[in-house]
């Protein structure tokens, strides 16, 4: 019986959703973005709290603005921390880090409601969340990304651009938009690499 109400497509989209740094700037349709938020909020949270706070960027100049703080982060402390510039990934993030976020038509910025939930509960239903949103963007053929990247910008600007209250934190940044071009499945450890049995180190 179990195995007969297993829903094979949900494996599917989760075994192929990966991270799309390059989005075409066509717009997304409204009833296709709140689908998304809706699956962001069907997401658990601690004590049921419910704390997060969507943030749908859409106007061009604040997603400049979130780019410019991922620029600003990117060059001021984030790009020096890549062990490898010669990976092939590495031009990918550059350019994404360097202007390409700001192509995305719609930012999705999550953020936690300290008036709802503490800050040491808040990644229990924060992260949810946005492992929700971007399933469901790859679900109705959309591609995203999560990174906290620009919300590191110096001098508070990624909050500063807008208008947060000091009751919200910004925790996330997801970008969705179709994609500029189709990526294959992502490449993956096998579960024997990562999984000890009972105790670590004995093997799954």
């Amino acid at each position: 019986m179990s195995q007969a109400l297993a829903d094979p497509s949900f494996f599917e989209i989760v075994f192929q959703q990966r991270a799309y740094r390059e989005l075409s700037p066509d717009p997304v349709p409204e009833e296709l973005i709140e689908k998304i938020l809706k699956a962001g909020t069907h997401a658990p949270s601690a004590r049921n709290s419910q704390p997060w706070r969507f943030v749908v960027v859409q106007d061009a100049d604040v997603r400049r603005q979130i780019a410019d703080c991922a620029r600003s982060a990117w060059e001021g402390f984030a790009r020096a921390t890549v062990e490898d510039p010669t990976d092939p990934i590495y031009a990918a993030v550059d350019r994404w880090a360097m202007g390409g976020l700001g192509q995305a038509p719609v930012i999705i910025v999550l953020c936690g409601d300290t008036n709802a939930s503490s800050m040491e509960e808040m990644g229990s239903s924060i992260y949810p969340a946005a492992q929700n949103i971007l399933l469901a963007a790859a679900a109705l053929g959309l591609g995203s990304l999560m990174s906290s990247l620009p919300i590191y910008a110096p001098d508070g600007a990624f909050a500063k651009a807008l208008a947060l209250p000091d009751s919200l934190v910004p925790l996330a940044t997801l970008p969705i938009g179709y994609p500029a071009r189709k990526l294959g499945r992502p490449r993956r450890n096998s579960i024997q690499e990562l999984t000890s049995r009972d105790r670590f180190g004995t093997p799954w």
